[in-house]
């Protein structure tokens, strides 16, 4: 099996860093300290972690959109995720079995997590009658920000409060997510079956809900 790929968060230089270059890195850093420390739970260091660190003041890695699967024989442990969502709900890992599960990584002022939205609450439509179910995975907004971004785009699905990177520290070790948005969609055991690194196309995203319900 072909590892997933994960992006570059940023162009490495290899000249001197300046004492402008060090103004530069200090006021984007500044910007990414919620990310950062949203992050430090994490012990595994993946795209996220890094371009946090390199200050580039982007707030997210922009994914290329590229789709990994997992045939069933590839496919690694299920994931342990306990979490809790906006609403006060405890999430166990029994809560992922017998039914396929999508984990949507986002967080507000992510510019491709909103343009997403409206996907993801259609896709939540069409296959909640399948037993399909549906978490964001919220890295580093509170609850008001939370529940503004689902006013705004209308969404019925709840979102972990994952600002301790509980829940993306859980599927770090299996598939690391290294970019937001990353969408995973998990197969009836609550394995990872395949992965969308950057925004998602709707086309894309329901063909591989419908292989992992159909197994």
């Amino acid at each position: 099996m072909t590892a997933p790929r994960a992006t570059t968060p940023a162009t490495t230089r290899t000249t001197s860093v300046t004492a402008s270059r060090r103004a530069v890195l200090a006021a984007g850093g500044a910007a990414l300290t919620a990310l950062t420390l949203g992050l430090s739970a994490c012990a595994q260091e993946d795209a996220l972690a890094k371009q946090a660190k390199a200050g580039d003041n982007k707030n997210y890695v922009a994914g290329d959109g590229s789709v990994t699967e997992f045939t069933a024989a590839d496919r690694k442990a299920a994931v342990a995720i306990n979490g809790t969502l906006f609403n006060g709900t405890q999430v166990a890992p029994a809560d992922f079995q017998g039914k396929v599960t999508v984990l949507n990584f986002w967080f507000a002022a992510c510019a491709p997590c909103r343009v997403e939205a409206p996907i993801l609450e259609e896709l939540h439509q069409d296959f909640k009658d399948q037993g399909v179910q549906f978490f964001g995975v919220n890295l580093r907004d509170e609850k008001g920000t939370a529940e503004a971004f689902d006013k705004t785009f209308n969404l019925t699905y709840p979102s972990f409060d994952d600002k301790n990177g509980g829940v993306l520290l859980a599927v770090s070790g299996l598939v690391p997510p290294g970019a937001v948005p990353t969408t995973l969609v998990l197969d009836k055991q609550g394995r990872v079956a395949s992965r969308v690194l950057g925004e998602i196309q709707k086309g894309t995203l329901k063909a591989l809900i419908t292989a992992a319900v159909a197994e």
